[in-house]
């Protein structure tokens, strides 16, 4: 049979400086855009939570992110790792990466051993209580409940409230919406979060950039304050510092790189 390409693949841990931590991305740097049929596919066969596939630009990089089902407007920790690739292993050299996206213009900045995100921030209101999430997080006792642009949020009792949920996520993927944050006050940081997304194909998204534009903004008024500590406590569990800037929400988190390879279609 006759390959007719080799695309190099890199595939990294995004939110921690430890191998088999945080989340993992795969990115697929690319000359030109693939079909969108054959990107998906490739999204799939990975079967990660996000493959990024970026192009070089005039002043800057367009990428998107796929699910191994959908492609999505936002993903925080893909462009993460999207920005070590380019650091580590693409001798990018410029202090700041300019990312053109459905979300529009993501910047991102080297700091040190961390990569710092600029993105918009969430406009989240507060809805009335769903009783199909209630049920599907097992009855759980739930104090607040918002609706972002993507993604609902609930606030609940305590970070083992949040760490011993076990959703029902059959139920929880007929939600008309991306999926859920539940979220509470951290022990050892301001507030701990997890991230249910089973209408997008990844019942538990390990650590999540883009929830972090919708939680920032409501710790940041109950806090009074706008630097804030986050971590994820999903199984892999993740790290994240958070600032609110107005209507802009600065993430920043660490990478490390799992594996280099590549894709032979």
């Amino acid at each position: 049979m006759q390959h007719s390409q080799r695309l190099p693949l890199y595939q990294i841990d995004a939110f921690t400086n430890e191998l088999f931590k945080g989340n993992p991305a795969a990115v697929v740097p690319l000359e030109s855009w693939l079909p969108n049929e054959m990107m998906q596919s490739i999204a799939a066969e990975n079967n990660l939570p996000e493959t990024a596939f970026f192009v070089q630009e005039t002043d800057g990089f367009g990428l998107r992110w796929f699910t191994p089902t959908i492609e999505v407007r936002f993903c925080g920790h893909a462009t993460l790792a999207t920005a070590h690739t380019l650091y580590e292993h693409l001798d990018y050299q410029h202090p700041e990466i300019r990312f053109f996206t459905k979300s529009g213009i993501l910047v991102v900045k080297k700091r040190g051993q961390y990569y710092e995100m600029d993105f918009p921030a969430d406009q989240i209101e507060a809805c009335l209580p769903i009783p199909l999430v209630t049920e599907s997080l097992g009855n759980v006792k739930i104090l607040e409940w918002y609706k972002g642009q993507d993604d609902y949020m609930v606030i609940l009792e305590s970070q083992e409230v949040v760490e011993q949920l076990k959703p029902d996520f059959a139920m929880l993927s007929k939600l008309s919406s991306r999926g859920i944050i539940a979220t509470a006050k951290g022990d050892e940081s301001d507030f701990v979060s997890r991230c249910f997304f089973p209408q997008s194909g990844i019942d538990e998204d390990p650590v999540t950039g883009s929830a972090h534009t919708t939680l920032t903004p409501y710790w940041a008024a109950k806090f009074g304050k706008n630097e804030l500590t986050a971590k994820q406590v999903s199984a892999r569990g993740g790290y994240l510092h958070c600032t609110l800037n107005g209507t802009r929400v600065t993430v920043r988190g660490e990478g490390i790189t799992y594996l280099i390879g590549e894709i032979i279609i």
